[in-house]
């Protein structure tokens, strides 16, 4: 056994291993500094294959930016998650028939390259030589050519996502005093200043 297959099936154990720990463990804090340890072994698994590209964005957007987003979500807000966890089981089937779902996906995709590996072959864009051009330039190249309105498609889906996200959270609570920029466009001096002739000796 080669030492890149001794750390391939290193990898491989610990990102199982800790991504069945996101789901067993109890403590949602200890669930995100366990999904932080599947994404560092996923991106060691990427190294291996040559994707460095891939697994610096692993580390630095979803290590650097959504896991430690969801920590700190988790250990700031008050959340019961006992009162989560007792409505959990009316949700298990149709969990159930999304992981069946799932299943039957990868079954017919490894099944499909392990029969006619040709198709695979075919599909699959020529890899530069290192010394010709870097992985990083050699993907950007495809994906801002062949697969751009695929890109741009699946940037308008994060924005709608993003803009349904800000819409459900955003809450108008009715005791405190919010800008309204129309209001303070269409004033009038005269609705704003109050011109009082106090005569002399006399207060207002």
């Amino acid at each position: 056994m080669g030492l890149q297959a001794l750390f391939f099936y290193l990898f491989a154990f610990v990102a199982v291993a800790s991504a069945f720990m996101v789901i067993a463990a109890r403590n949602p804090v200890y669930s995100v500094l366990f999904l932080i340890l599947t994404f560092f072994n996923a991106a060691g698994l990427f190294l291996l294959t040559g994707a460095e590209f891939l697994a610096m964005i692993l580390l630095v957007v979803y290590v650097g930016a959504v896991a430690v987003l969801f920590l700190f979500v988790v250990m700031m807000l008050d959340i019961d998650f006992a009162a989560l966890r007792a409505g959990a089981l009316e949700y298990a089937p149709v969990g159930a028939l999304v992981g069946i779902i799932l299943a039957v996906e990868l079954l017919v995709v490894i099944g499909g390259s392990t029969l006619s590996p040709e198709i695979a072959r075919n599909s699959a864009m020529p890899i530069p030589p290192i010394s010709e051009r870097t992985n990083t330039a050699a993907l950007g190249d495809i994906l801002y050519t062949h697969y751009i309105y695929f890109f741009q498609l699946a940037g308008l889906v994060l924005l709608v996502a993003m803009i349904g996200a800000i819409v459900l959270t955003l809450r108008h609570r009715p005791n405190i005093k919010r800008q309204d920029i129309p209001r303070q466009v269409a004033r009038r001096p005269a609705d704003a200043v109050e011109v009082v002739k106090v005569k002399p000796g006399q207060g207002i």
